[in-house]
């Protein structure tokens, strides 16, 4: 049985590990509501930009003529992992690293070529210490990321699908829905989906854009900003996934320390009381050995 010295140590030990874990949850929630004021400004400007991609593209003739349109056969597929710097945040970055490698394994039973980009510190040990070779890494972004970060990651699998060594990318992610939940999420990036329009939506639209310059042109220019804005919400998305997970984590973490500490006070409660009755006997067998 512990003594009460050492059930005092484990004690004062668990209560240092609660203070890290309380100082910790409340980091966590700051960044969470910043994070969550960025996604808010950009998602109206997203669901816009999308909806006037989709809509020029429906109106535009030579609309299959671009690079990031072209829908061929698949070969090659890049796999995008989108997960954290850190840890001590629950199953954030297992999952996205779970799915991926479900994705990875899916598309080379269809014999299919995959290339990893992987976001995040997390992400690339775990993949490179599950034998995958990385295309492209990016760290140290996570925690703010930055629309040139976007621009980067954007750029890179563009290149990838136009100079054919891909013909699909996908992205994992975890979606923010509120600070308890995030959500999984499966996206194909490229070729840019294309949504089909009612031939009405179709006349309405050709009379809201002007003949200059080019609808074929402003496409051109639509496209590579449409997968920008696409990368650059779900980094964000993952910021404040992140965020949100670690201060459930840490929440957990703390409530778990506070109840150890009350189960190790009752055990030294315990200790001390089977201390004291055992000096009592002591002192009654010594005084019963004097008569």
């Amino acid at each position: 049985m512990a003594t009460q010295q050492d059930i005092a140590r484990r004690i004062r030990s668990v209560r240092n590990t609660g203070k890290i874990t309380k100082a910790m949850e409340l980091v966590a929630a700051s960044r969470l509501r910043r994070a969550q004021a960025r996604i808010e400004g950009l998602r109206p400007y997203a669901d816009r930009l999308q909806q006037l991609t989709v809509e020029v593209a429906a109106v535009t003739s030579r609309a299959y003529s671009q690079p990031l349109l072209e829908k061929r056969e698949v070969k090659g597929v890049a796999v995008l992992a989108l997960t954290a710097d850190r840890g001590l945040a629950g199953a954030f970055n297992a999952n996205v690293i779970r799915r991926s490698l479900a994705v990875a394994a899916e598309q080379r039973g269809q014999g299919r070529e995959v290339h990893w980009l992987a976001v995040g510190r997390k992400g690339g040990s775990s993949l490179r210490f599950r034998g995958q070779e990385i295309e492209a890494s990016y760290t140290g972004i996570t925690d703010r990321p930055k629309y040139s970060d976007a621009s980067a990651i954007a750029e890179r699998v563009a290149e990838l699908y136009v100079e054919g060594q891909v013909d699909l990318v996908v992205m994992v992610y975890n979606r923010f829905v509120s600070a308890l939940t995030q959500r999984l999420e499966t996206v194909e990036v490229l070729p840019v989906p294309e949504e089909v329009l009612t031939g009405e939506e179709v006349e309405l639209i050709e009379g809201a854009y002007l003949e200059e310059p080019d609808r074929s042109e402003i496409l051109a220019r639509l496209l590579p900003t449409y997968v920008e804005v696409i990368i650059y919400r779900a980094l964000l998305e993952s910021t404040a996934s992140e965020h949100g997970s670690r201060m459930t984590a840490m929440g957990n973490a703390s409530e778990n320390a506070s109840n150890l500490i009350d189960s190790l006070t009752l055990e030294m409660n315990r200790a001390r009381q089977a201390e004291i009755t055992q000096q009592i006997l002591e002192v009654v067998a010594g005084a019963d050995a004097l008569e």
